[in-house]
């Protein structure tokens, strides 16, 4: 194909994945009862499922500090087209998280073709490892790291004096940023692999710098969550568990192409 059909192909695989995008957004703007009253709304409310397995571990172990009864603040809009602006934003964000599986399949129709028959089968499962990560950490960001910043700053007050009365368009952005980053954050197995594969990481530097990691983890999970030791551990301990995984990944990896390399040289003697 020359570059210009290549061009024309691309184009065709970004129309129908726009297009995926922009029906399930106008799904999630007709919804608008639904999405916001329960989806986005769900964090900022008590008997949200997070705050509901809180207080029920609370009575498991106890102690009524992690039961969580109460979230001292308002959502108000301060703009006239702060709620339609915020409407639309929203049905958009929901549009691309829930079409990223079939968007990240048209991308790899697309480039799948270009690889080499040892390619394409070392990068079998992409599709179903890319979104399966991806919406993990969605599932991860929603349901984890969205109600306890919620919590946190809800309650965090520099003065009696100074009421906590949130802009819509900041609830949203906050919680939208949360959930996205979480979703890609997920995806560092799969920088991993392909970084492994090109010989730029590898387990034993990984390993070198797991130190660095686990400090890096910590503070982001003091930077996300409150300053309480069980809410830090909610969200550093998945993310360790992730860069382990990421460790096992590159040594498979590596492994492999050691392996291979070794048969090569066999071969040409």
């Amino acid at each position: 194909m020359s570059f210009l059909d290549h061009l024309e192909e691309l184009r065709w695989h970004l129309v129908r994945s726009v297009a995926v995008i922009f029906i399930f957004s106008i799904a999630a703007f007709i919804g608008v009862d639904f999405i916001f009253d329960t989806v986005i709304f769900g964090p900022a409310k008590v008997d949200f499922w997070t705050f509901r397995k809180l207080c029920e571990l609370a009575d498991l172990i106890n102690s009524s500090a992690l039961c969580i009864d109460e979230l001292d603040f308002k959502i108000q809009s301060r703009k006239m087209t702060g709620q339609f602006t915020m409407h639309i934003t929203s049905s958009f964000v929901i549009g691309i998280i829930v079409a990223f599986p079939y968007a990240f399949w048209e991308f790899w129709r697309f480039i799948s073709p270009g690889l080499y028959f040892n390619e394409r089968r070392a990068s079998r499962g992409a599709v179903f490892s890319v979104s399966f990560l991806f919406l993990t950490g969605i599932l991860f960001g929603y349901y984890i790291m969205s109600p306890l910043s919620v919590n946190f700053l809800a309650g965090y007050q520099v003065s009696e004096i100074v009421a906590n009365e949130f802009d819509i368009t900041s609830y949203v952005s906050t919680i939208s940023t949360l959930v996205l980053g979480s979703g890609l954050l997920f995806q560092l197995p799969v920088v991993v692999y392909f970084l492994s594969k090109i010989g730029l990481v590898t387990p034993t530097l990984m390993k070198a710098y797991r130190k660095h990691a686990i400090v890096v983890i910590l503070v982001l999970g003091a930077m996300l969550t409150p300053p309480d030791p069980l809410s830090q551990v909610l969200i550093a301990f998945p993310l360790f568990g992730l860069y382990e995984f990421s460790i096992i990944i590159s040594r498979r990896v590596i492994k492999k192409k050691e392996k291979k390399e070794l048969l090569e040289q066999q071969q040409s003697k």
